[in-house]
């Protein structure tokens, strides 16, 4: 390890002692996060300016500011198939979910694919806005290799029918572990029925039941004290993750493809934007949903990971949104592998579009956008909710299209800032689809959504 490394570590450490100084002076846990998001990016670009994109120098820190950053990823990572499990079964327990079982999951779903196919419509209108052509956008060797490999990779691509059996808990010990992309929900469904045999004890076997209930708030409240510990690194975790993205970036290439990322955004903002007219539409005030959730949205922006922004995903929104536990529960785990409206709606939408004209298909035939919108979305089931879900969504489609796949793999060099925006798009698309379905239940607590937004998630 030569000067310049610990050099870096020794910056990342004075960031972090900064942000554990403001936490002694009691300054709000949100401001926190936005601090250590700016302190993040401009260590980042100091990197980047000081020795230059892929030197060894930023080579050998990145490592070792994995530590902090992936590392606070996988903590969360490890506390999300536990907080699942034992919220939904908590719900069951507590009475306050199903008898709407049905109602809350249909809404939900209805919210996350519908919101997918609008997502890949503006992905499509974007594309056309913006001229996007594939055969423009010059291939280097290492878009070449990425190419060959996402083409391998759509071997493995199963039909929606053996994806959506994927999703039941055929060994619910090795859901927990995470070991599917769908392990989230066959973790659901599986806590799901245990949560309805725990109604039927209640009714025949009062005494079991309520030892049951016992053990099972004891767990909840053991699970919640583990999640709040985690959540307290928050602002290490983003400051580290920030630093190491800004200086991993190749600015270069993000000049050469300028256009893409431009699109893209402008695609993923007008989404979001129809999140907030979804929230209004409800009744309930679209600044108020912003304010609330600026926290986890940030973090998925950051992190690049649906799961690991899973628990504040619902800490949001049962303690600011006023979501109960169980649909909380229900639209943040099934969020996570279904419906995510920029991984698996925008997304894959911008690249079929684009790479049409190369094999002589005119993307603009309205037989041709109402296949795609409707492939976007039945193909959005099974997405995992981790970096590399918008890659899988896109060979998906592009496949069922019948479009060459290896052309996807000249946007490489920008995947990771464009993928910061599709992850917080994927978040918020869960988040509206609990609050839509609790209000349509009349389950939304009002009172605890019109409370003033800064509502500590952590202290």
């Amino acid at each position: 390890m030569n000067f310049y490394v610990l050099l870096n570590i020794a910056l990342l450490l004075i960031v972090i002692a900064f942000l554990y100084f403001l936490k002694t002076k009691h300054v709000k846990f949100s401001n926190r996060v936005f601090i250590a998001l700016g302190l993040g990016i401009i260590l980042g670009v100091g990197l980047q300016f000081a020795y230059g994109v892929g030197s060894d120098a930023i080579n050998e820190t990145v490592p070792w500011y994995n530590i902090v950053g992936t590392g606070y990823v996988k903590l969360l990572q490890m506390i999300a198939m536990p907080l699942v499990f034992i919220s939904i079964l908590a719900a069951f327990t507590k009475v306050t979910f199903g008898k709407n079982l049905g109602k809350s999951a249909a809404v939900i779903l209805s919210v996350l694919i519908s919101t997918t196919a609008v997502a890949a419509g503006l992905g499509i209108a974007s594309t056309v806005l913006f001229d996007l052509d594939a055969s423009q956008i010059m291939q280097g060797e290492a878009e070449i290799a990425r190419g060959e490999s996402l083409v391998e990779r759509s071997a493995e691509v199963t039909p929606l029918p053996e994806q959506i059996l994927s999703m039941f808990p055929a060994n619910p010990f090795a859901d927990l572990t995470g070991s599917r992309a769908t392990s989230t929900i066959g973790v659901v469904i599986f806590a799901a029925f245990l949560g309805f045999s725990y109604l039927t004890l209640r009714r025949k076997e009062e005494e079991t039941a309520a030892n049951v209930k016992k053990g099972v708030d004891a767990l909840y409240g053991l699970i919640m004290g583990v999640v709040r510990i985690i959540l307290r690194l928050t602002p290490y975790g983003v400051a580290a993750i920030m630093a190491r993205t800004v200086a991993t970036s190749d600015l270069g290439a993000i000049m050469d493809l300028g256009k893409f990322i431009l699109a893209s955004y402008v695609a993923l903002i007008a989404m979001f934007i129809l999140h907030l007219i979804i929230v209004a539409l409800t009744g309930l005030s679209p600044l108020t949903y912003l304010k609330k959730t600026a926290e986890v949205l940030l973090f998925a922006f950051t992190s690049r990971s649906s799961a690991g922004a899973l628990p504040l995903n619902i800490q949001t929104q049962t303690k600011r949104l006023g979501v109960p536990d169980g649909i909380a529960n229900f639209a943040a785990s099934f969020g996570l592998s279904i419906g995510q409206n920029g991984c698996a709606g925008v997304y894959p939408a911008m690249l079929a579009v684009m790479i049409a004209p190369t094999v002589g298909i005119d993307p603009l035939t309205p037989g041709f956008i109402a296949t795609l919108i409707l492939i976007v979305a039945i193909s959005s089931f099974g997405v995992a909710g981790v970096g590399g879900g918008a890659t899988f969504a896109a060979i998906i489609v592009l496949s069922a299209m019948d479009l060459p796949i290896a052309l996807a793999g000249v946007l490489i060099s920008v995947e990771p800032l464009i993928d910061m925006g599709r992850t917080a798009l994927n978040v918020s698309g869960s988040m509206v689809s609990g609050v839509v379905s609790s209000r349509a239940t009349k389950e939304l607590d009002t009172t605890v959504y019109n409370e003033p937004a800064d509502t500590q998630l952590v202290q």
